[in-house]
């Protein structure tokens, strides 16, 4: 038979009302019945029933926050943003890792619904419009993070990525590289195409370089390395002089790929620059040249966004936009 609040109280020689005090206010109650009801809560084996409080209060105590890939230092960094921002404001971070998978991004946003979550942030892989739309019928705010929504009434924190793909593509051009290819996929992911497409436009300002486009199945290191094979196994007058990844996963693995064969090297052969300027990217074998997103930051500012919503459900959309930063190394610099 479960142990009730009720029962503890009469343990504890207390009132309902004192217990739930101590559970959730302990600092308000007088030290010695602190005391007193956590003995009773001990010997009685008494566990809260957070459903119910949540119920209860209409939300939980927690944030939701669904990202594309927990592999990628990126987001790793971007949520340590998000739970410090949040664990200020007394509140839990649970993470769901959508793999770039819709089936996996529906079932933690079904979830979080259920748990009736006090907000989500989400990096989406594909439109979730109308998922974000039911959130929002159910009391829950969502704000989108590293991407804006193509409905503006969401909030959003995001890097100009379009920017960021022409301060990549820009760099490479004015080491005098002229065939360029762009390493990346897959392109439902709206980052990679703003990547390109920043890309594309500072390749216009120049008809002497070419851009072609390989698309990946994935934006990691193995398909990095796939990438890099397949480029090895052109002949020499077909290859790229230079290549711009659309994340530093993909560019570790094409160097690792360039790098295992030996035929290539970088920057001498083919100049090669990443984007999300990890840990790891200045720690490559030939350090590497990245675009600088403010990961952390994104996550703390989306939090304070989320918490001002759900304090006010009136407040108007917000879309904080951050610039991008070139980090220059090794592996676009010397020929």
């Amino acid at each position: 038979m479960s142990v009730s609040v009720k029962d503890v109280a009469a343990r504890a020689g207390v009132s309902v009302g004192t217990v739930s005090n101590v559970m959730n206010w302990p600092e308000k109650v007088a030290e010695g019945t602190v005391r007193r009801v956590q003995e009773a809560i001990d010997e009685l084996g008494f566990v809260r029933n957070d459903a119910a409080r949540q119920l209860r209060a209409g939300r939980s105590r927690a944030i939701g926050l669904v990202i594309l890939d927990v592999g990628n230092p990126f987001f790793t960094d971007l949520a340590r943003g998000a739970e410090d921002k949040a664990a200020q404001a007394g509140l839990s971070l649970i993470l769901g890792n959508s793999d770039e998978r819709e089936e996996r991004e529906a079932t933690y946003l079904e979830l979080f619904e259920e748990q009736r979550m006090h907000g989500v942030l989400i990096s989406p892989f594909g439109d979730i419009t109308a998922r974000l739309r039911r959130l929002r019928a159910r009391g829950i705010p969502a704000v989108l993070v590293d991407r804006t929504s193509s409905d503006p009434s969401f909030s959003s924190v995001s890097v100009d990525d379009v920017a960021g793909g022409s301060l990549a593509a820009r760099h490479l051009i004015e080491q005098g590289r002229r065939r360029i290819a762009f390493v990346g996929g897959p392109m439902k992911i709206r980052q990679v195409t703003d990547r390109l497409q920043g890309a594309r436009d500072a390749v216009a300002r120049h008809p002497d370089v070419s851009l072609e486009v390989v698309e990946t199945r994935a934006l990691s290191v193995i398909e990095g390395r796939v990438a890099g094979a397949a480029l090895l196994e052109r002949r020499p007058e077909d290859r790229p002089d230079a290549v711009f990844a659309a994340n530093d996963l993909v560019a570790m693995g094409m160097l690792q790929a360039l790098n295992m064969h030996g035929e290539l090297h970088v920057p001498g052969d083919v100049a090669l620059i990443g984007y999300d300027d990890i840990d790891f990217a200045s720690a490559a074998v030939v350090p590497m040249s990245s675009i600088r997103q403010p990961s952390a930051l994104i996550g703390q500012t989306a939090v304070e966004i989320l918490l001002e919503e759900a304090a006010d459900p009136a407040l108007g959309a917000r879309h904080v936009v951050f610039q991008p930063e070139l980090i220059v190394r090794e592996s676009t610099t010397a020929r």
